[in-house]
C-alpha cells in the first residue's frame, strides 16, 4: 500500500460507515453531472450528501480522488457478454450504453465526454471506459463473422459506428423532459435497430 493509499483508509479504531460511503460518491456523481468540475468542491459535496466535511477528508486527500472513486462507483465499464449468438450479444451491448446514456449517471456520462479531459485522474477513467465499450463490441462482431452470421467482408468500425452511434444519438438528442419516456421504450428501439442492421446487411449480401 502506498502513503497516498494510506492516507485515504479509515482512522485507526474507526471501521469506515459503508453507507456514509455510497452517500458521498453518490452525491459527488450527481453534483458533476449537474455543475461539472468548475462547481465540484468538497464543501459542494459534503452539502450534497449531507455530511460534514471531515468525512471526505478522511477517505480523499483531493476532489480528483474523490470524482475518480464516484465514476468508477457509479458508471459500469461496458462488459463482453457471450450469449451464443448475435442477436442477444447486441441487445445486451444496446441495454448497457443505454444505461449509460438513459440511466441515472447519464449527466455525469455527458459531463465525463466534454470534461474529463481536462481532469488529473479522471481522464484514465474514462479512456478505460471507452476502451470497454470497444473491445466488448468488436468482441461480439468478431465472434459473429466467424459464427457466420455477418458477411465475413463485414467492416466491424461501420458496423459498429452504426449501432452505437444510432444508441447515442438516440439518448443525446431525446430532451430531458421525454428521457425516461425514452428509456422505458429503450429495448423495443434497440430490437428495430437490430433487425434493421441486420436486414441491411442480408441485402447486401
Amino acid at each position: 500500500m502506498t502513503a497516498a493509499e494510506a492516507s485515504t483508509g479509515p482512522a485507526p479504531g474507526r471501521p469506515r460507515d459503508r453507507e456514509i460511503d455510497r452517500r458521498i460518491l453518490a452525491a459527488a456523481t450527481r453534483l458533476f453531472g449537474r455543475v461539472g468540475w468548475s462547481g465540484f468542491t468538497f464543501e459542494a459535496v459534503a452539502r450534497e450528501a449531507g455530511v460534514g466535511k471531515p468525512s471526505l477528508y478522511l477517505r480523499w486527500q483531493t476532489k480528483e480522488q474523490l470524482l475518480s472513486a464516484a465514476l468508477a462507483a457509479g458508471i459500469a465499464d461496458i462488459r463482453d457478454i457471450d450469449t451464443g449468438e448475435l442477436r442477444g450479444d447486441l441487445r445486451e451491448l444496446g441495454r448497457q450504453l443505454s444505461v449509460l446514456r438513459l440511466g441515472p449517471e447519464r449527466r455525469a456520462v455527458e459531463r465525463m465526454g466534454l470534461e474529463a479531459r481536462e481532469i488529473p485522474g479522471v481522464a484514465e477513467r474514462w479512456d478505460h471506459l471507452r476502451e470497454s465499450q470497444v473491445h466488448a463490441a468488436r468482441a461480439m462482431v468478431h465472434r459473429a463473422i466467424d459464427r457466420g452470421e455477418l458477411p465475413a467482408r463485414t467492416s466491424v468500425t461501420l458496423f459498429l459506428d452504426t449501432f452505437i452511434g444510432a444508441i447515442t444519438m438516440h439518448a443525446t438528442s431525446t430532451p430531458e423532459r421525454l428521457k425516461p419516456e425514452v428509456a422505458a421504450k429503450i429495448d423495443t428501439y434497440v430490437e428495430d435497430l437490430i433487425g434493421f442492421l441486420l436486414g441491411a446487411l442480408t441485402a447486401q449480401s
